[in-house]
């Protein structure tokens, strides 16, 4: 199910910028289109979508002791693309309440209305079906790198041996071989990142969420790590949903783009990206890359 007053786009990297005003929804243009994910989509599997948001609505206590509306009449569904993995964006203002509607869906925050459905099952709170990153450093300090990466499977007594070898595997996934004996106070901001994306991906959640991960780091590492973002999601099959304000970031990273309203968050737009087959640095100045960029910029901050 989607919003009703969200109006659904394919971005071709050369037409010329859509409507920018929110409308009912309105077929998708047909130039270099991506389909959508939908059920009956290529590569979208058959059954209950991997998740499913209906009319979400959150309201929570502030600090003041006042109700704070977050997020009104969100509905949105992923489908899983098996062997293909999916990457959606959350691109809005600061404090407009995405971070709010991934804590949702980690179950950190209850729906004041509306459900959420992870295939096909109600999130009645935190699980090992969802894990989230956030763009503070999460490491244990005490630990090494190796023992951060593999905590979550010795909790769940998985044998030593094996713990060692997936705990590698998924080092050499994210660029840090050979860093396993080293502790978080020896790395820098982006290699502390790449253990907290390790931790959560070596216990395999059916959902990667990730909240605003690089948005502490310098632009060059930033730029390292979306690549190696999109290289992973390819490699492990993984859907992921990651919330950012950044445009340049939500173009170079998405398949599809959600685009949402100030406080509180309702979905103004759902936007297809197309593929950008060269990742190299120089894509960014491209005229296709900055076409797509002015497209949503355009919508984000219409009136």
């Amino acid at each position: 199910m989607s919003n009703p007053d969200a109006k659904t786009l394919t971005l071709p990297a050369t037409a010329e910028p859509p409507a920018a005003s929110p409308a009912p929804a309105t077929p998708a243009a047909t130039a270099s289109q991506k389909p959508a994910p939908s059920a009956t989509s290529p590569g979208a599997a058959s059954g209950p979508p991997k998740l499913h948001v209906d009319d979400l609505h959150v309201v929570y206590r502030g600090r003041s002791g006042d109700d704070i509306e977050a997020v009104r009449g969100v509905s949105f569904d992923i489908h899983d693309k098996p062997g293909i993995g999916e990457l959606v964006v959350f691109l809005g203002p600061s404090g407009c309440g995405k971070s709010t509607i991934l804590k949702a869906v980690a179950g950190l925050f209850p729906p004041t209305r509306g459900q959420i459905l992870i295939e096909g099952q109600p999130v009645s709170g935190p699980g090992r079906d969802r894990g989230m990153v956030f763009q503070q450093y999460t490491s244990f300090s005490w630990l090494t790198v190796e023992q951060n990466v593999e905590y979550g499977l010795r909790l769940r007594g998985v044998p030593e041996k094996e713990r060692r070898e997936q705990a590698a595997r998924i080092l050499k996934a994210v660029g840090l071989e050979g860093f396993g004996s080293k502790y978080p106070k020896e790395l820098s901001g982006g290699m502390k990142q790449r253990v907290a994306i390790a931790r959560t991906l070596i216990n395999q959640p059916k959902l990667l969420l990730m909240d605003e991960p690089f948005g502490a780091l310098d632009p060059q590492t930033r730029w390292d790590m979306q690549g190696m973002l999109i290289d992973i999601s390819h490699r492990e099959d993984n859907t992921i949903l990651f919330v950012t304000h950044d445009v340049a970031e939500a173009v170079y990273l998405a398949d599809t783009v959600y685009i949402l309203s100030k406080r509180p968050a309702r979905i103004l737009h759902r936007i297809d990206i197309p593929t950008f087959a060269d990742r190299s640095l120089k894509v960014k100045a491209s005229p296709e890359f900055r076409k797509c960029e002015e497209q949503l910029l355009s919508l984000l901050y219409s009136p």
